[in-house]
Parts: C-alpha cells; structure tokens; sequence
C-alpha cells in the first residue's frame, strides 16, 4: 500500500455521526465549505460521503430498518452503485459523484465515500454482467458470506473474475476523483469470527482485492478499514494492505467507551507509522444525530471528556475525522478541534506511548523521533470519578526544573525534584508541552 502521501494521519469529516444513510449533495457542499473556511488550515481536508448514498429511499423507514432490505437502490448495468440522483442532483447523467468531487477539490479539499465490502446482491440476482469479462455478478458473487447488520451485498469470490469486479468500482471511482475510501464489513467480522487468513470470512481475500484494484488506478486513495475492532495478530496484514483501520466498533460520546480506548490504544501504539494508522473511529463533537430517526443531540462529552479524546487520538496518532455537522458547530466545539498544542502531536516525527495505564489514570508521552527521542509532552489522564493528583518520575538525567506549557489552559508550569506532578479533574486531562 503506498504510503508516501500519508506521513501524517488523515484528518476530516465524516457524514454518519449526524446524517447515518441521509446526507445529500447540498449538504456535503454546505459542510466541505464550512471545513475550507474553518478547518482546512488546521489541516483538515477530508470530506467523506458514508453509507447508502446510493439509496433513493434512504431513511424512509427508520422506524423499522435503518437499512432497508432490497431497496429503491441505483445501479449501472455493471452491477455497480451509484449516487441516488435525487439526493446527488450532479450525478445525473452518468456523472457520478464527479461533479460533487471537483466542487471539493475546488476548495483545496479531497473527497470520499463509504462503501460495503461485495456485489449488490441485487446486481447477482439480475445476473448483470461483471465489465470486462464473459461472467455474471452471480458467478463473482458468495451468497455464504454477507453482513449480519446490512442487507446490501454479497461477498465477492477470489476469482479473476471477482477481482475484476473490484477494479471496475475502484476505477470507476478514481474516474470521479476519489481519494478516500471507507470500505465497511471488512477489518472485523460480527459473523464471521475464524480469524485464520483463509477463513470463512472472505473479507481477508477481499481486502486484498480491493487494494490491487487501488494500485492498478495510480491514485493517491487512503483506504480506510470498518468495523473494529481490528485483529491484532492481523496487523502485518491491515500495514500490507490499507492506511487505516479501527481497532473499535462505533465510537460514541460515552465515557466507558473512552476509557476503553486507553487499553485499545496501548495494544495498538508500536502499529503507528506513516501511511499506517489504527483508528479510533470518528470524532462525536459538537451536533450529532440529526439523520437517526429521532431529535438530534449535543456531544454528551464534558469539555472534561472532550480534552480527553482529542488529547488520546493525537498523541496515539489516530486519524481525525470529525462526526458533528460543522455547519452547526460552535466556537466552544471548535475550541477542541482546533487546538495547535494538541494537533501538533500528530506530527510525522512524533510517536506517542502509554508510560502507565491502571484503572483510575493513564499516562502518555510524546516523543520526537527526529529529535533523538527527546519527549516533547506528557499528557495525564484521570479516569477515575474524582480530582486526583497524579505524578510521574521524570528521565534521568533531566534538568533540575523543567517548564512547560499546559496544552489546553496555556498556562505556565515549572517542575522540580525530578518529578512532574498535577491535579487533575474527573475524566480531564494535563497535557504538558515541554519548553
């Protein structure tokens, strides 16, 4: 998989976490806007199209499927989906998501979409001929591998036939400007748990498939992994085939979620590296559930809560994709993902590590690698329902006072006696930047 374009973790926006099955064109537009005018300086850049775009009568009955089962979807006569044109008004015509892809790109932005892991099992059943070989799609399509929570696909076979099914999608999509790719079903398996490389669970061959198919197109295209939680003796094969991939299932604004990711990230923390990130999945900031069926919610996350997470995916290096609708964020929701003392441990030189991990507290560093190791902050982390005052031995060898900046307040810091040490409140976070 190339990483050369990747030295730094992917950093955007995602449709779900607001939208789930019903964002449009006019919405991705509004909120590709708002990023180049309020994010993209940051580093943002990314703007991803999730699940079912391809579905007309997406969320029409929510109250009773979040997926519909062989629904009003829209297809080619390859079997392959295509934007629903009455939510992507410019595909029409053949276009794709073409038009959508060059208006963000014309903001200094990249695009991308969700896609299932398969064939539509609706292109297998209409025996739609697979493009550029003498095979239908239910001669490339598994009906013995599906996904246990959408009815969409089918797997797709470890066939030549099969992988030019793939390579017509992934060219196809590059043909539009993709540069992001969210492939779901894939890196975990809710059905299929044999985790043997030649298993049941044809997502390993798949994941295989689609990354040949990427690199037959020439394009700089992340390939990102769902669900989690990523298997980790698969490692060595998510570095060899994608960019990113969760080591989660959904993340949402739950504090036990968050505390779980400390002990995710520990496991995941010597797997970073450029092009190669372990994902913690995206960013509950700000307004979220507007597409769920029901009234839409603020983060549930204390301003506590939310030092924490932003401060955990950075200095672990996770990518960073927002989940909140940014059109209507705040500046107090903005505060959090706009915090340069925070992002800059997303660096290309930076690596973090848990130096300590218990029930009530974690401790992280931040070291520059091209520095000689030189650790640039330590973050504190209380976990635990009350204040509590956590202290850690500095390096030997270290200066008898060492300042710093707290990355959140800015405030001013000296530690003496070879120890660093703060109080610091329920569920928050002291991140000290080293002067």
């Amino acid at each position: 998989m190339k990483r050369e374009f990747l030295l730094t973790p992917p950093m955007g926006w995602n449709s779900y976490d607001y939208y789930d099955t019903t964002v449009t064109e006019e919405d991705i537009r509004k909120n590709a806007e708002y990023m180049a005018a309020n994010l993209k300086q940051y580093g943002y850049e990314y703007i991803v199209v999730d699940i079912e775009w391809y579905s007309n009568d997406a969320g029409t009955k929510r109250d009773k499927y979040q997926y519909i089962p062989f629904g009003d979807d829209e297809m080619d006569d390859y079997g392959r989906f295509l934007p629903a044109p009455g939510r992507f008004p410019s595909s029409k015509g053949g276009n794709g998501f073409k038009p959508l892809a060059d208006y963000v790109h014309s903001l200094g932005l990249k695009f991308g979409i969700h896609i299932m892991r398969g064939i539509p099992r609706a292109a297998a059943e209409k025996h739609l001929p697979v493009l550029g070989t003498a095979v239908t799609s239910a001669e490339v399509a598994d009906p013995n591998s599906i996904c246990i929570w959408n009815p969409d696909m089918y797997g797709v076979r470890n066939t030549p036939e099969g992988q030019a099914y793939y390579d017509s999608i992934i060219s196809m999509y590059a043909d539009w400007g993709v540069d992001f790719i969210k492939c779901d079903d894939i890196c975990d398996s809710r059905l299929y748990r044999d985790e043997a490389l030649n298993g049941p669970f044809s997502g390993w061959h798949e994941t295989e498939m689609i990354h040949k198919s990427i690199e037959k197109t020439g394009r700089d295209i992340v390939l990102s992994l769902s669900p989690g939680p990523a298997h980790i003796d698969k490692s060595w094969f998510y570095r060899k085939n994608a960019n990113m991939w969760r080591i989660t299932d959904d993340f949402w604004d739950d504090f036990e979620l968050l505390k779980n990711m400390f002990y995710r990230c520990e496991m995941w923390q010597d797997h970073v590296g450029a092009g190669s990130y372990p994902d913690c999945d995206m960013l509950p900031v700000g307004t979220l559930g507007g597409g769920f069926g029901g009234d839409p919610w603020k983060s549930h996350f204390s301003k506590d809560e939310l030092q924490t997470m932003m401060t955990l995916w950075c200095i672990f290096r996770s990518p960073l994709m927002i989940g909140g609708e940014l059109t209507k964020m705040t500046d107090y929701d903005l505060s959090f993902l706009t915090n340069k003392n925070v992002l800059e441990m997303s660096g290309k030189s930076r690596r973090g590590r848990q130096l300590r991990l218990s029930e009530n507290e974690a401790v992280w560093a931040s070291v520059d690698v091209e520095d000689g190791g030189k650790i640039k902050a330590y973050a504190l982390f209380n976990l635990s329902e009350k204040e509590r005052e956590i202290i850690i031995d500095l390096p030997s060898g270290s200066p008898e006072t060492i300042t710093a900046i707290e990355g959140w307040s800015r405030e001013k810091y000296s530690f003496t006696e070879g120890k660093l040490k703060a109080k610091v409140p329920a569920h928050g976070v002291k991140l000290f930047v080293i002067e």
